[in-house]
């Protein structure tokens, strides 16, 4: 296992390229989405990963959860705790899930699907996204990020099964990183993103893989969504909430005749 230190890909055209204005703009979200909650203790979460001035007001609602847990308002992973960030490889197509960055040795053991390759982690956004809320909300976290190739039913089987192996007993908040469907008229893609919308609410991941095998354009990270679904499971997740669903247009220009579409969600436990 290398230790790599990854520069940003996206910083100043995702979002803002310094410091200050990433708080001022992540601050924003986060004011804007308010009180933030959810019953039971917080295992994962679904948050979009599109630009920040677009996905973000969604994604705050996630983040807004975890700000409100990480005060110790309610029970969830607090500020000391590893985030294991789970999206979709959009550049660099391979079978498997490519680890970097300070990965627990566990997961490297836990099966031969998670494998090292930093070089894929290069140009690829949809972890990279997530950074501006959790650097703002918990500075001094430990990141492990993973990235799915083919998305295959057996690949999110088997990493599902790996993150529930080497993951149980250990602080760690779950993160899958997706956006729904892209470049639709809004009144089809909020139809389609429904019944994704529906499925999480339901915890009903079989149901979500069934609907990214039969359908094209539901959702980019539909795999991690539904490996974070299954493992949060056997890591006691017991109910889905879904937190706020929006869509590009909903922001900047408000063009509604293309759009993605975004979902923040979190998956807790009763005990």
């Amino acid at each position: 296992m290398r230790s790599v230190v990854r520069r940003s890909a996206v910083a100043g055209s995702w979002y803002p390229g310094t410091e200050a204005a990433i708080v001022q703009e992540v601050d924003g979200y986060l004011a804007a989405a308010g009180t933030v909650d959810a019953p039971g203790r917080l295992v994962a979460l679904v948050s979009p990963h599109a630009g920040l001035r677009y996905s973000g007001p969604v994604a705050a609602f996630g983040y807004g959860l975890l700000r409100a847990l990480s005060k110790g308002a309610g029970s969830g992973p607090g500020q000391d705790v590893s985030v294991v960030l789970v999206g979709p490889s959009h550049r660099a197509a391979f079978d498997g899930v490519a680890i970097d960055e300070e990965i627990a040795q566990a997961l490297l053991d836990a099966d031969p699907v998670v494998f090292d390759d930093p070089d894929v982690h290069r140009d690829e956004h949809s972890l990279e996204m997530q950074m501006p809320f959790l650097q703002r909300l918990l500075p001094g976290l430990r990141i492990v990020p993973l990235l799915m190739g083919s998305q295959a039913r057996e690949e999110v089987e088997a990493l599902a099964g790996a993150l529930a192996k080497a993951l149980s007993g250990r602080r760690v908040l779950l993160l899958a990183s997706s956006d729904l469907s892209h470049y639709q008229p809004a009144e089809d893609a909020n139809r389609v993103d429904a019944r994704v919308v529906d499925e999480v609410s339901r915890f009903d991941a079989d149901a979500l893989m069934d609907r990214l095998e039969r359908h094209h354009n539901v959702a980019c990270g539909g795999g991690p969504v539904v490996a974070v679904m299954k493992a949060a499971r056997a890591l006691g997740a017991d109910r889905a909430t879904v937190l706020k669903y929006g869509d590009s247009g909903d922001v900047g220009e408000r063009d509604k005749s293309h759009v993605v579409g975004y979902l923040s969600a979190a998956l807790t436990s009763a005990s």
